[in-house]
C-alpha cells in the first residue's frame, strides 16, 4: 500500500450551519449515492450500454461545491464521471436516468449517455469523454460572465463557474494553458481537482512529477487550496471563500479534493489494482456516514429524520427508474436532429 497522503485537518466548529442546511447537504449526497448504485443495478441488468463510471464515495466534493453556488444560475462543468454533478446541478433525477438508458426523455435527448450529460436549463454545461477536454469550456463560460458584466455594463453577470477534473487531467496541457489565461484575465472560475488517487489503473502518485496539484496554482500566481474530499463541510467552507472571491471579481481558485471512488474506474473495470487495505482506509471516511454523525452530534438531526431523507430518495429513484423505462427511444427520423445550432 502507497502511504497515504496527510488529510488536511477541518475544524467543523470554524463553520457555521443550519439545521436545514445540514439536512439539505445529506440529502444531495445521498442522491447521489443511491442513484449510481442504482444505475449499477441497472447495468449489470442490461438497461445501460457502454462505459459507466461512478462516483460512489466523491459526493462531498460535489455536493460542497455546487450547493455553495447558485444552482441553477452559476456554471457547473464536468467530466465524463457526471451523473452525480449533473444531479447537484438541479437535472431531475428522472431525466439524468432516461439519458443513461438511451431514451427521448434524457437531459441530452437520449443522444449522450453516461458520459455526455448537458442541461443549458441548469447550467451544466456538460460531461466530457475526454481527460480535461472541459477545463477550456468552463474557461469560455467564466470569460463569457466577466465580459457581460465589464465590457457590455451587465451588473447581473456576476456567475460563476465551477470546473470539475480528476488528477489525471492536472498532467495535461489544457490545464496549464487554461489556469494561465484564468489567471491573467481572473475570470470567476474554481478548478476543483478530484483526486481518487487513481486514473484506471495507475496510481496517481506514480504519474505525476508533484503529487501535490494545488501546489501548481503557484505556477499561474493563483490561489490552491489542498481540501479533505471525504468531508462535505471542509469542502463547503473552501468552496464558499473561493465563490465569493471569484464573485468579487478577485480571480479564480484552484481547489484540490483529496477523495476515493469506492467503485472500480467504470463498471467494466474488475478494480484489482487497488488494494484491500487502501479501499478499507478510505471506506472508513464515508463522507456520507461522516455528515450524519456531526448532524446527530450536534442536534442538528434526530434519526428519523435522517431515515426519512434516505426512504424518500430512494422513492425518487425508483420513480425515476420507472420514468426511463416507460420513456420512448428517440426517433430514427430525427438522427440528424440537434446537430447544428438552428433547433435548440
Amino acid at each position: 500500500m502507497v502511504q497515504e497522503r496527510t488529510l488536511p485537518t477541518f475544524n467543523p466548529a470554524t463553520t457555521q450551519i443550519t439545521k436545514e442546511e445540514g439536512l439539505w447537504l445529506y440529502e444531495d449526497m445521498v442522491l447521489g449515492r443511491l442513484f449510481e448504485d442504482k444505475c449499477a443495478e441497472m447495468y449489470y441488468r442490461g438497461k445501460m450500454f457502454g462505459f459507466v463510471h461512478l462516483y460512489n464515495g466523491q459526493e462531498a466534493v460535489c455536493t460542497g461545491v455546487v450547493q455553495s453556488m447558485r444552482p441553477g444560475e452559476d456554471y457547473v462543468c464536468s467530466t465524463y464521471r457526471d451523473h452525480v454533478h449533473a444531479l447537484s446541478a438541479g437535472v431531475p433525477a428522472r431525466e439524468v436516468m432516461a439519458e443513461l438508458f438511451g431514451k427521448a426523455t434524457g437531459c441530452s435527448k437520449g443522444r449522450g449517455g453516461s458520459m455526455h450529460m448537458f442541461s443549458a436549463e441548469h447550467r451544466l454545461l456538460g460531461g466530457y469523454a475526454f481527460v480535461a477536454e472541459g477545463i477550456p469550456v468552463a474557461a469560455g463560460a467564466a470569460f463569457q460572465s466577466k465580459y457581460r458584466r465589464e465590457v457590455l455594463g451587465d451588473k447581473n453577470a456576476d456567475q460563476v463557474t465551477a470546473c470539475f477534473f480528476g488528477d489525471g487531467a492536472a498532467n495535461n496541457g489544457q490545464f496549464f494553458e487554461t489556469l494561465n489565461m484564468a489567471a491573467l484575465w481572473k475570470l470567476p472560475i474554481l478548478f476543483v481537482v478530484e483526486n481518487n488517487k487513481w486514473a484506471i489503473g495507475m496510481s496517481h502518485e506514480r504519474a505525476t512529477s508533484q503529487p501535490e496539484i494545488y501546489k501548481k496554482a503557484s505556477a499561474f500566481n493563483m490561489v490552491g487550496v489542498e481540501v479533505d474530499g471525504m468531508d462535505v463541510l471542509a469542502v463547503r467552507a473552501v468552496a464558499q471563500e473561493a465563490v465569493a472571491r471569484a464573485r468579487a471579481g478577485e480571480g479564480p481558485t484552484l481547489i484540490e479534493a483529496l477523495t476515493y471512488r469506492f467503485r472500480g474506474h467504470s463498471l467494466a473495470d474488475p478494480d484489482e489494482m487497488r488494494s484491500k487495505a487502501e479501499k478499507e482506509f478510505w471506506f472508513a471516511r464515508d463522507p456520507i456516514k461522516k455528515l450524519a454523525a456531526y448532524l446527530l452530534e450536534q442536534n442538528l438531526a434526530n434519526e428519523g429524520e435522517i431515515k426519512a431523507i434516505d426512504r424518500k430518495i430512494q422513492d425518487v429513484i425508483d420513480e425515476a427508474v420507472k420514468f426511463a423505462e416507460s420513456s420512448p427511444e428517440p426517433d430514427p427520423s430525427e438522427l440528424y436532429r440537434f446537430v447544428f445550432a438552428e433547433d435548440e
